[in-house]
């Protein structure tokens, strides 16, 4: 960008001219800064004037009065002309009075009105690039606007020279090819405060690691002061006064953790945070919530937004078509006239790749040939019965760019054997981009024959046999080599048949739609001569003109200059082949000189590297031609690249008025076309108009702020014979007023008349008929949209503003997708993405379109470089289109999918993106700026009393939503068990009277019995090892002893010694050999916590407790004393201890909740007793009974299941430790197969490793007998609510080994009572219901039917265990709730834990948990309060003892629910939807921190897959969940922990990724 410090110094042209060289050379690295500052003042050093201060500092305060919005002259040097327009618009705006206006203000020709010494030469800025070795795409270099760099610069000026306030994704080392080592540490978190002046000064002297308490307390201030900016822009949960306690305590809580705030991570999420604070999008409007719905907040119109105010317009009519006698009166005959007159005369000349002319194809040669094609074409396909090919069938021309000659040879035998022409791409490789949209194309024009060149042919690709292989989505295709030495001779009697233009097909053209498919346009014989005629006569075409051609020929402009009207005028054809251009960008304007051509037809960005690359030219004479077509002038951007060129060639002999921009479509063809003049007095119309207004499609002259503008350029009048008129592009094809912009429509016989086999579309094309405000038809013939938006300015002269393919409707304003690619590349320093590589195109996301931005990232920019980049980019879109981009993604070079010419293939680039196979190497999203329609926060109403509660549900007939199961008072039963109030008595009883009976089998892994025990083996043992507690151990009774076994008979034999002795157990699940660092910590702590005086284990466990791994994790020294069991005493004890009183203390169980805290309950003797009574009557267990466990037998019901079922029932327990399962998948069917087990029990963990290890295996199992029909109870054991999605699926996929479905159930247990719920062998099977997920999210429960929107599926967790009452509550009144009312599930039970175990003795809490009391109604009972929320339903079906059934549905823990937005989430929903994005994601986890919602992801795939994920995670979540991700973090397969139980440990998580442990693929913190 040119320096300020020019903007006053009236330099000459050639030092202008050589600085803009100096400034190219620099950005495309070829010299160093050093370099070019030195050139740079050598060059500059004689016009300088002496600067007032030794340091420059009149250019730095220049620079500070700038970006404060001092008032300022946007010019920049060679950009006086345009700016001044800019200016006389501004000031003419300002001079007219308010009443009459003028809507538009043009000012022409600006550069004459200047002096020539002021008059600089519009040099391409130092954005714009050209590589020699770069192919380049099609939408290349029409971005370039030196006004709009400066206006860009202008705008990321206001954001300041601060550090960047966005945090650095972070990435895994093997992620990033090349970064410094920055990139990895946050940057200064001070950058984030909202004054920047005062606090950036004092903050700049404080360490790092005490920043980020500074902001912390920043934040917290903010928070108490509840702005409510920040609720809006964080997401977060409460906006009133009281919220802000409670974000104070969060705060507060998460502040102390025990996480260092140092950390990166914590660093990155405070500075997200200080960054989402800062008051961004506009509040969110005030409406209704509806009881259930959550409505998204719909746009309202914006009060003060433009309108438009100018009458309406009327049709725009071209001249009339002129009729010269001569015209011939068909193409073909044209052809014959001149193939048989003037056969020597050359008609196109083809370059080869080094510029010298490979071939001409004179019109002889061209008649000849072409009659050659046609008469085979007719006559040699097929047999002479049944031809292949009859007149009005289409035909495929498959030629290669490089070939013009045999293309337009067989386009001509076409139309001299009446079949249809379909020019299209050469098909690359078998999955080219879009190549199977054509393919659809061809089949629906029932395309059999293909006519192509030999040189083409041989190089498509070959099956192994040497056939062409079918294309995907192509039809069957015989291809037919047009070369002549391949064709016989038509006879000398055989002509083809010339007749007049009619309304037959002459071809048809395809065109790309903005989703990708691809539409025939059908042109007939007569709307093909007459657009010939009507470019001739708009041209001012002659006989032997030579035109240079550098387009596609086979499409649009190329095709109807290059090949259709050429012929019709004898005229001279060079083309230039896009091969050579990417070698020589020059060869165009050579040829010029060289053929002194009198036309040059050219896109902008051959205009553009032909600039780049003329220095190296001197004998360069432009003054031959009389028109330069430029094709793409319809894009507003092609107007820098129109003046650069003229500014840099004006000198070369080329005329101001030569440059003609056209404007085309493939529906309408030639649109309108600026006429070439021989008066160089009348200039070119431009105008400057405000950007904002044109979002409202309104067209205003330059707004006061000067950096939103669109300077755009005439395309000249309408096309001879031809009518125009502009509408509103939605809705009824009304006529615009003056000053709006609309869809522009054409009616004339030079269009296409249809798309091919599609009458609904065609319809709506081609047949619009445009009415008046009073709804009056304008015409009475039909009118073709052009798919071009634009406006009719003063003059008549035709204005293109954008086209319909690039629109996209954000929040009601309409954006251009050209001009956002154009601010995108505005942006210095370009070193980062590659021009001409990006990608702008929207996706809907939560009811409207978010704007995501592509680009190819050059390998040699930094991670920081294209982050700092990207974070500019989204700063320049904002201030110029005031739209937030959502999506910002740079992939590495070379890697988005072409066009057949090179350019980008949009559709298929967005088809990626959404399926996430785009493999970014970098993405910011910002959803937080941009998604402005979320729900309003939810606000909590005060609470209703309790008694209200009560009695409106009695009023309303709804009963107070309470359960219970069996009463065990009631229940009759010869339980010889009940006589003893011990378990240990009970084992005393059964080594007496039934010695030999086996009460446990343990498995290995092979399915063979490792271990047994009777009954009398197990009380021999439980005696020595009470022998050895109290010899060995010294210990007296009610001491604790910690068990640390691995799953087996081990740990029974010592649980029953502790009772024996009077010991209290501590079963601990034993270390992990390879893990040991981090699973040892957990048993130190439950030793400590537990107070344990001893500690017994196999010998095993023992060398491990102290090896040198162990010392390295804890304290060895620390351990209490530690026994080890496979040595036992020989004697036995003198007496057996028999406790006092029932309610001392049996046992301590102990177990880390998913939350992450570690909490023992304690079970009497009483409790123990009328648990293993409850599960006896439920599951009908007898000593006949044998029971398969795959449990871990550690805590909760996995525990009771292992060790005291069996001795209290009698039954034999087969027992099978679920890590056997990690070698032998199959282990525990196999057992409960060959065992003919009746009831078996596992954990999640066990079904989720059947369901995917045996998945394919069924077949094999069957075949080795493996039998389930038996099972009639297959429970999994669970703290959670069911996993229904795992349930079924594995019930489908054992259904066919004999597993009955409703076998399959849950039970449900927790801390305070570790068994509620329990499915049983009788009772009615478990039933589902589907709720409203977003009723739930508002604490309430609405039942739906199934599959409709926005359900979830609960399925009930088994029946009540017999003994205990439910009652549902709520958890902050603590008043009884209704019937299928959601609440806090509150427990009474004999078998209830008695209280916390705690070292502390928090006496709130224990009270709190295990003795809370009703508020209101029945407040005696004494209840126990379970952490969960769920409802109670009352069914239809009927209990075993005929009542209805009362069926209990867990919804989630309270602990683990996230509040967010005033809403109550349960992690397990948003983790279900983040599965199901993308098949890469195997798990998912998520968590809050500091009301930021983190989603961690595991990827099953290659760390390049990682940076796809983010954008899904973000869409899904948003799409089905109203919430905004925070940040998104990638992790490797089993990063996520999860405990015994399968359950997700997410604190775990959450405090490693915080402590930075995860080693995460890719950390990305969205905006």
């Amino acid at each position: 960008m040119a320096d300020r410090s020019l903007e006053g110094m009236a330099l000459p042209l050639e030092v202008r001219a050589r600085l803009a060289e100096l400034e190219l050379e620099l950005s495309e690295g070829d010299i160093t800064q050093k370099g070019y500052e030195k050139k740079r003042s050598k060059l500059i050093g004689a016009y300088l004037p002496q600067p007032p201060t030794a340091n420059g500092a009149a250019v730095v305060r220049c620079r500070l009065q700038h970006s404060e919005g001092a008032p300022r002259r946007m010019l920049q040097a060679g950009n006086i002309g345009v700016c001044d327009i800019r200016d006389a618009a501004v000031r003419g705006r300002a001079a007219s009075t308010a009443g009459n206006r003028p809507l538009f203000y043009f000012r022409f020709g600006v550069d004459q009105a200047l002096p020539p010494e002021r008059r600089a030469p519009v040099t391409p800025s130092s954005s714009s690039r050209y590589h020699r070795r770069r192919s380049s795409g099609s939408r290349d270099e029409r971005y370039r606007s030196d006004v709009h760099t400066e206006a860009v610069q202008a705008a990321l000026a206001k954001h300041k020279e601060r550090k960047m306030a966005v945090p650095m994704p972070s990435k895994r080392r093997s992620l990033v090819v090349q970064t410094s080592m920055d990139a990895y540490t946050p940057p200064d978190t001070s950058s984030g405060s909202e004054d920047e002046g005062s606090v950036q000064g004092d903050s700049q002297g404080t360490p790092t690691s005490s920043q980020g308490s500074i902001n912390m307390e920043h934040w917290i201030s903010q928070a108490i002061h509840g702005s409510t900016t920040s609720t809006t822009s964080s997401s977060s949960t409460q906006s009133g006064g009281s919220g802000a306690a409670h974000r104070l305590a969060d705060v507060m809580a998460q502040t102390h953790i025990g996480v260092p705030v140092s950390s990166r991570v914590s660093a990155k999420i405070q500075q997200l945070v200080n960054t989402l604070k800062r008051p961004k999008r506009p509040p969110l409007r005030e409406f209704f919530v509806d009881d259930f719905e959550e409505l998204l907040e719909v746009q309202q119109p914006d009060p003060n937004q433009p309108k438009p105010e100018g009458a309406q317009m009327l049709a725009m009519r071209g001249e009339q078509l002129g009729v010269v006698t001569n015209w011939p009166p068909s193409l073909e005959a044209a052809l014959q006239r001149w193939g048989t007159i003037s056969p020597k005369a050359p008609c196109l000349t083809t370059m080869d790749t080094n510029g010298k002319p490979l071939y001409i194809l004179t019109y002889g040669k061209l008649w000849t040939r072409s009659m050659k094609v046609a008469y085979n074409i007719l006559h040699k396909l097929g047999t002479k019965q049944e031809p292949m090919v009859r007149p009005g069938d289409r035909v495929a021309l498959v030629f290669p760019n490089n070939d013009p000659a045999a293309s337009m040879v067989a386009f001509y035998g076409c139309l001299l054997a009446e079949v249809v022409p379909v020019p299209i791409e050469v098909p690359l490789t078998r999955k080219d981009a879009g190549s199977q949209q054509i393919g659809f194309l061809l089949g629906s024009c029932g395309v059999t024959v293909a006519l192509t060149s030999d040189a083409c042919h041989k190089g498509l690709p070959k099956s192994p046999t040497g056939e062409i292989p079918q294309f995907k989505g192509w039809p069957k295709l015989l291809w037919f080599v047009t070369e002549s030495k391949h064709l016989s001779k038509p006879p000398r009697d055989w002509f083809p048949h010339i007749k007049d233009a009619n309304n037959d097909t002459a071809y048809i053209e395809y065109k790309t739609c903005k989703d990708g498919s691809v539409l025939g346009v059908t042109v007939t014989r007569i709307a093909l001569l007459t657009h010939c005629q009507a470019l001739t006569q708009a041209c001012g075409y002659t006989e032997a003109e030579t035109i240079v051609n550098v387009l596609d020929f086979k499409k649009d402009v190329g095709l109807w200059h290059g090949i259709l009207t050429s012929v019709m005028n004898m005229m001279h054809v060079i083309s230039i082949p896009y091969s050579l251009m990417k070698v020589n960008p020059l060869s165009w304007i050579q040829k010029v000189c060289q053929y002194k051509a009198k036309v040059a037809c050219v896109k902008s960005r051959d205009m553009h590297w032909a600039l780049v690359a003329h220095r190296d030219q001197r004998d360069i004479n432009l003054s031959s031609l009389r028109m330069l077509i430029v094709a793409d002038g319809a894009n507003p951007w092609s107007i820098s690249s129109c003046d650069a060129f003229l500014n840099v060639f004006q000198s070369k002999g080329l005329r101001q008025e030569v440059i003609c921009p056209c404007a085309s479509s493939p529906e309408a063809l030639t649109v309108a076309i600026r006429r070439p003049t021989d008066d160089s007095n009348q200039p070119p119309g431009r105008g400057v108009l405000s950007m904002h207004g044109l979002t409202y499609g309104v067209i205003r002259v330059d707004s006061e702020e000067k950096l939103s503008v669109l300077t755009v350029q005439d395309v000249g009048l309408v096309m001879p014979g031809a009518v125009m008129c502009s509408v509103k592009p939605d809705g009824v094809p009304q006529l615009c007023r003056t000053d709006e912009v609309g869809e522009l429509c054409v009616c004339a016989v030079a269009t296409g008349t249809s798309y091919y086999g599609l009458s609904g579309m065609t319809k709506n094309t081609f047949e619009v008929f445009p009415v008046t405000g009073s709804g009056a038809p304008v015409s009475e013939y039909p009118f073709v949209r052009t798919g071009l938006l634009g406006f009719v300015g003063p003059g008549g002269l035709v204005f293109v503003v954008g086209k319909m393919d690039g629109l996209m409707v954000v929040s009601g304003r309409r954006h251009n997708a050209d001009d956002i690619v154009a601010t995108a590349l505005a942006v210095e320093p370009m070193k980062f993405v590659y021009r001409g590589r990006i990608a702008v195109f929207s996706v809907t996301v939560l009811h409207d379109e978010r704007i995501v931005i592509v680009a190819e990232q050059r390998p040699d920019s930094t991670e920081e470089d294209s982050f700092q980049w990207m974070s500019r980019v989204l700063q320049a879109i904002d201030s110029i289109h005031q739209v937030g981009v959502y999506c910002l993604a740079l992939v590495p070079a070379n890697t988005l999918p072409k066009t057949p010419l090179g350019g980008i293939h949009l559709s298929e680039t967005k088809q990626l993106f959404l399926e996430g196979s785009l493999h970014p190497c970098n993405v910011l999203m910002c959803p937080h700026t941009c998604v402005t329609n979320l729900p309003k926060p939810r606000q909590k109403q005060p609470e209703i009393g309790p008694a209200s509660v009560m009695v409106g549900n009695l009023v309303s007939g709804k009963r107070i939503a309470q359960a219970s199961g069996r009463d065990l008072g009631q229940i009759e039963d010869n339980d010889q068990a009940r006589k003893f109030l011990f378990l240990s008595e009970v084992l005393q009883w059964r080594a007496q009277t039934t010695p030999d009976h086996v009460l446990y089998t343990l498995l290995n892994c092979r399915g063979t019995i490792a271990n047994s025990l009777t009954c009398v083996q197990l009380h021999k043992r439980a005696e020595k090892i009470a022998v050895m507690l109290m010899e060995r151990g010294h210990l007296q009774d009610g001491d604790h002893v910690a068990l640390v076994y691995p799953p087996g008979i081990d740990l029974i034999a010592a649980f029953y010694g502790c009772l024996y002795a009077g010991c209290v157990p501590i079963t601990v699940r034993p270390p992990h050999p390879q893990n040991i660092a981090t699973t040892l910590p957990t048993v130190k702590m439950i030793v400590e916590v537990s107070r344990s005086a001893c500690l017994m284990t196999t010998q095993l466990i023992c060398k491990l407790l102290r090896s040198r791994e162990a010392a390295a994790a804890v304290d060895v020294r620390a351990w209490p004393p530690i026994l080890d069991t496979d040595d036992l005493p020989k004697k036995r004890p003198a007496q057996i201890y028999k406790p006092s009183n029932p309610d001392t203390l049996a046992y301590l169980d102990f177990s880390v909740s998913t939350t992450g805290m570690l909490a023992g309950v304690k079970m009497s003797h009483a409790a123990t007793s009328a648990f293993c009574r409850s599960i006896k009557l439920q599951c009908e267990l007898y000593p006949s009974r044998e029971v398969a466990i795959c449990l871990d037998p550690y805590c909760g019901l996995g525990f009771v299941l292992w060790c005291l079922c069996s001795v209290y029932s009698g039954h034999q327990s087969i027992l099978i430790p679920p890590a056997e399962l990690e070698t032998n998948p199959a282990l525990w069917l196999l057992a409960v197969s060959q065992y003919k087990v009746r009831d078996t029990f596992c954990s999640y963990s066990v079904m989720e490793l059947c369901t995917k290890g045996l998945g394919s295996q069924t077949e094999s199992l069957k075949a080795r007998g493996l039998d389930l029909s038996r099972v009639r109870t297959c429970v999994v054991v669970a703290e959670e609510r069911p996993r229904i999605a795992l349930t079924q699926s594995f019930s489908k996929l054992f259904k066919d080994l004999g597993l009955h479905p409703r076998a399959v159930s849950t039970s449900f247990g927790c801390r305070v009572n570790l068994a509620i719920c329990l499915q049983g062998t009788s009772g009615p099977d478990p039933t589902t219901v589907y709720v409203d997920m977003r009723a739930l999210r508002h604490d309430r429960v609405r039942l739906v039917e199934r599959g409709s929107p926005h359900s979830l599926p609960l399925m009930e967790s088994g029946k009540i265990l017999p003994g205990v009452r439910i009652i549902i509550a709520n958890p902050e009144t603590k008043g009884p709730l209704g019937d299928s009312h959601l609440g806090e599930i509150w427990v009474h039970s004999a078998h209830n834990a008695s209280g916390y175990f705690t070292i502390y003795g928090d006496e709130s809490l224990q009270s709190d948990h295990f003795s809370s009391r009703l508020s209101f109604g029945d407040t005696q009972t004494v209840w126990a309060r379970t952490g969960y929320l769920g409802f109670l339903r009352r069914t239809e079906l009927t209990d075993a003892n005929g009542e209805r059934h009362d069926a209990l549905y867990v919804v989630g823990a309270l602990d683990e629910a996230m509040e967010l937005r005033g809403m109550r989430y349960h992690p397990i929903d948003i983790e279900t939807s983040v599965i199901r994005a993308h098949k890469s994601v195997t798990e998912c986890a998520v968590f809050t921190w500091t009301n930021l919602l983190v989603v961690v992801v595991e990827l099953d795939g290659s760390e390049q897959e990682a940076l796809d994920l983010v954008p899904l995670v973000t869409n899904v979540v948003l799409e089905e969940h109203y919430l905004v991700v925070g940040v998104v973090v990638v992790v490797d397969i089993g990063v996520i922990p999860i405990n015994s139980r399968g359950e997700k440990q997410r604190m775990h998580l959450r405090d490693g990724f915080l402590a930075d442990q995860l080693d995460p693929i890719y950390v990305a913190y969205n905006m």
